[in-house]
């Protein structure tokens, strides 16, 4: 992932939230259906910490110095590192959640293995993505109308559990949202168990 268009495109980043608010709360009140309520979590790729905040995760990471900054004017504990490279502990939380931060990184295969390093013996890995051959999926990869698109790579939900399974992750728990064209909403979506029909997909992962 190319750092700089985090750093540049900060201010803009963060109030993307702002003007889809509506698709920002429904992938909020999914997530909030699957993160812990209790625990030590971290986010991976924290962003401005516009989901670690709601969430009450303390612990942020990113590549960004510039996110970062916002994160921490939210409450936010923020590392600045990269996923392929956790600077903890081993057994250090009981959950991990990634943000559509799979899609940025150069190598994720790489960075499960890392979250699986950090995390004690009965955690949770979180996998937040917008599915790949969903109505956003396919919407995304054409890679207009944002600044990172450019640098996302867009995976199905099958291949999410494809890599976790590779790296010893089982005992999955699904959610889904964002159902048909999400910028038409006028209220949040709802969110059922599964994969196939939302674009938003949530992927909850014990290591076994």
């Amino acid at each position: 992932m190319k750092n700089s268009v985090f750093d540049k495109y900060a201010a803009y980043y963060d109030e993307w939230f702002v003007r889809h608010r509506i698709i920002y709360k429904t992938e909020l009140k999914t997530l909030k259906k699957i993160v812990p309520r209790k625990g030590k979590g971290i986010e991976i790729g924290v962003g401005t910490g516009r989901f670690a905040a709601p969430l009450g995760i303390e612990t942020g990471v990113d590549v960004s110095e510039k996110v970062l900054e916002k994160a921490k004017k939210r409450g936010i504990k923020t590392v600045l590192a990269s996923g392929e490279k956790l600077p903890f502990e081993k057994k250090t939380f009981d959950f991990a959640l990634l943000m559509m931060t799979i899609c940025f990184v150069k190598n994720p295969t790489k960075v499960i293995k890392e979250t699986k390093r950090i995390l004690r013996d009965a955690g949770r890995i979180i996998v937040a993505i917008i599915d790949r051959e969903s109505f956003l999926g396919r919407l995304y990869k054409k890679k207009k109308g944002s600044p990172f698109y450019e640098y996302a790579t867009f995976f199905s939900t099958e291949e999410i559990l494809n890599m976790l399974a590779s790296q010893g992750f089982g005992k999955f728990e699904i959610t889904q949202s964002l159902f048909g064209n999400p910028y038409k909403l006028k209220k949040t979506d709802n969110v059922e168990r599964g994969f196939g029909r939302g674009s938003f997909v949530v992927v909850s992962a014990g290591a076994f």
